[in-house]
């Protein structure tokens, strides 16, 4: 059966991602409105009752806005780490309080939502605690990895891993240098616990790619300190100096901001 993925938003204004078969699906993070969820799906030929469970990576409320919604009134399981939990309860963004929905998970301790192999990781960012996610179907391997402040040996290790990355690319270190966040904005953006910019994903996926990763996806691109065309022109001069070549050894795809990608498929 064939596997899909999309994402339906991808930026600091409300982030949600898809990853499906043709019998259920999951969503990766629920920042942005019910409505938008329900339609986004419709026009993929997705009904909203497909939908088996919520991922939530952590508590800002880019990630979270309609996870209450979704977990009390849709009744679907939100899985997230007890920290993670605590800062869903306590964000003044969430208006309906996770009860029967709630599920606890252990990073790096593997669960299984129906045919979906899931284990969640340690990702540093200033959120109440932070998590990467890596997803296997059959021979598919995904890792998200969004909102990453650096790249540690964890979230190298499952980025590695994949077949298919979702990783971040937020913004461009000119840019942001000489934009106009005020300095504390600027130094909490670059700091280890802030975001990744293009030019260190752009290094990562250059010492670390392997003919197993066929897909890149960059996600959470800056409004203000970046541009899809200027994230992936780093990434392809970065990859090129390595004689890998986009287009042909690997995919780059910029996801958008708010509005969805194009829907991809997997045999």
């Amino acid at each position: 059966m064939k596997l899909s993925f999309f994402s339906l938003a991808s930026g600091s204004s409300g982030n949600c991602y898809y990853l499906g078969t043709p019998d259920f699906g999951i969503l990766i993070d629920a920042g942005i409105s019910f409505r938008t969820i329900k339609k986004v799906l419709k026009d993929n030929n997705i009904d909203i009752s497909k939908i088996a469970a919520v991922l939530v990576t952590h508590d800002h409320a880019d990630h979270i806005k309609t996870v209450g919604y979704l977990g009390e009134k849709m009744y679907l399981p939100v899985y997230t780490t007890a920290d993670v939990h605590r800062g869903i309860d306590n964000s003044r963004y969430v208006e309906e309080t996770l009860n029967g929905s709630r599920r606890i998970i252990q990073k790096e301790v593997p669960f299984m939502i129906r045919d979906f192999s899931i284990v969640a990781f340690e990702v540093p960012h200033d959120s109440t605690d932070n998590v990467g996610y890596h997803i296997c179907y059959k021979d598919h391997k995904f890792t998200f990895a969004t909102d990453v402040g650096h790249i540690t040996d964890t979230v190298k290790k499952y980025m590695s891993m994949a077949n298919h990355l979702i990783i971040e690319a937020n913004y461009d270190e000119e840019m942001l240098k000489f934009g106009t966040y005020p300095a504390f904005l600027k130094e909490r953006v670059s700091s280890p616990t802030g975001h990744l910019s293009n030019r260190e994903a752009a290094e990562f996926l250059a010492t670390n790619y392997t003919p197993d990763l066929k897909d890149i996806w960059l996600c959470h691109l800056s409004r203000d300190n970046n541009h899809p065309e200027l994230a992936c022109k780093t990434i392809n001069i970065r990859l090129f100096q390595e004689g890998i070549r986009v287009g042909k050894d690997v995919t780059l795809t910029a996801l958008k901001r708010t509005t969805p990608s194009e829907i991809f498929e997997f045999d």
